[in-house]
């Protein structure tokens, strides 16, 4: 069978110290277009970033980054920027808590568990709050702003890139028109994009390092991504309320209105 485009590897730029940076444009959008490549990036966070990293970092030629993690978190783990970085840099407000990234919380309360299933189960459960998050929103909100205002390209991080980071590209995917499905196949690349191996490997130190007793098995679970993580999320919005369209009028500010100004922006 032939490999969808959308799945291909030109979404991925590798790098040695920069996990899963990679391009979530190109989807088609229902009603016809397609979100412009190279404008709307994601990625874990760049603290270990190598020279070459940076320099692959400054050819994309960002003009806004949406940095989704703590206060914490980035004094632990301080970003790299290319020389001459010009891009304006957002930083998401504190919340009351969780301080650490959700699946570093996730491993903080699991004890020694070796069960992937209870791994997924925790996951799960943490997804169905994580769309509600004051300061989440608050930064989705500015990106979409940003994105809508045509500043050029934008990068949206947090510490894995993966929960924080796929909620809050889930939400401009969704707000342009993006079918729920090519949603979830963009939300699970995190488990194929770049050297995953990598990924998991430096992931998996940060959790260990939070919870000793957690074993391998459990710490690449806490790693990767499910469908059914995001599902959680996409339940928990539709009861609250009552549909995807809704929460993005009402806890994003993106109405129709709004959502067809994102799309004249960011689409072609």
């Amino acid at each position: 069978m032939q490999k969808d485009e959308t799945m291909s590897d030109w979404r991925t730029i590798p790098m040695t110290g920069v996990h899963n940076f990679r391009d979530y444009g190109g989807y088609a959008l229902i009603g016809g277009g397609r979100l412009r490549r190279g404008l709307l990036w994601r990625s874990g966070q760049h603290a270990g970033a190598t020279d070459a990293d940076l320099d692959k970092v400054a050819a994309v030629g960002l003009a806004s980054v949406f940095d989704l993690r703590t206060s914490r978190e980035r004094e632990l783990y301080p970003c790299r920027r290319p020389d001459q970085f010009g891009a304006q840099v957002s930083y998401s407000a504190d919340p009351d808590r969780p301080k650490f990234a959700p699946h570093v919380e996730a491993a903080r309360q699991a004890g020694g568990v070796s069960d992937v299933e209870y791994i997924h189960m925790m996951m799960s459960d943490t997804y169905t709050r994580i769309a509600f998050r004051p300061e989440l929103l608050a930064m989705t909100r500015d990106l979409a702003e940003a994105l809508t205002r045509g500043e050029g390209p934008s990068l949206v991080n947090c510490m894995a890139g993966k929960d924080r980071t796929g909620i809050a590209v889930a939400a401009i995917q969704l707000a342009a028109g993006v079918h729920r499905d090519d949603v979830m196949a963009d939300y699970l690349l995190t488990n194929t994009a770049g050297d995953n191996e990598a990924r998991i490997r430096a992931g998996m130190e940060t959790v260990k390092g939070v919870n000793n007793g957690m074993t391998d098995e459990a710490a690449r679970a806490i790693m990767g991504v499910e469908p059914e993580y995001l599902e959680a999320a996409f339940a928990a919005i539709e009861e609250k309320h009552g549909s995807l369209d809704a929460w993005l009028a009402e806890a994003l500010g993106l109405d129709e209105a709004a959502r067809e100004k994102l799309r004249a922006a960011i689409s072609e």
